[in-house]
């Protein structure tokens, strides 16, 4: 992004999940993004926690992107009002668009498209085509049966230690917080980035 201020990507579920925790921490952690005057980027959605946090964070008077392939808009599960609603030819397109606009990725509870764009910005920064943080939101170890299988991956050979390594993996929305701060407090054009 071209602006001071860090833009965050987040990737989530287009459902709130049975735990009502997921959405809690999803209003909580959008409306400190907007307090905090940053950029939120994300699917587009107006459904699940995809929408609880855009909507958070917009009520907090922050900037919300959001990146919808056009057949999801027929659907009528876009959000009306953000800063910037961008309708996409189809869902590769999508993620292209959200690993560009973003400065880090936050992964929060989600479903199998969490999971593809994870393994997307995962892959991405393993073969060095990007050095943006990943972090993990794993409230009551929601993506511990995820790191189970990376761990086996590695055990097996498949996975080299320092890809895990490079995951920030947060219990709760105030370490997620505190973590995103140490890691974007510096202005955006100051941190280094790989070509």
């Amino acid at each position: 992004m071209n602006t001071s201020m860090p833009a965050v990507t987040v990737f989530c579920g287009s459902r709130h999940g049975l735990d009502p925790v997921h959405r809690d921490d999803a209003l909580a952690f959008g409306h400190w993004l907007g307090e905090q005057c940053w950029h939120l980027v994300y699917g587009g959605g107006n459904v699940g926690l995809m929408g609880e946090i855009a909507r958070a964070a917009l009520q907090a008077g922050g900037r919300v992107t959001g990146i919808i392939p056009e057949s999801l808009m027929k659907r009528e599960v876009g959000l009306e009002g953000l800063t910037r609603l961008e309708v996409v030819s189809d869902m590769a397109v999508r993620k292209q668009a959200l690993i560009e606009l973003g400065d880090a990725f936050v992964v929060l509870p989600g479903g199998l498209g969490t999971l593809d764009e994870f393994f997307e910005v995962a892959t991405l920064l393993q073969l060095g085509y990007h050095d943006k943080p990943i972090l993990f939101l794993n409230r009551d170890g929601f993506w511990n049966p995820l790191m189970t299988l990376v761990k086996a991956q590695i055990s097996a050979g498949f996975v080299a230690q320092k890809e895990l390594d490079a995951w920030h993996v947060l219990e709760d929305v105030d370490s997620l917080k505190i973590k995103c701060l140490n890691l974007l407090r510096q202005p955006v054009g100051a941190r280094p980035h790989k070509p």
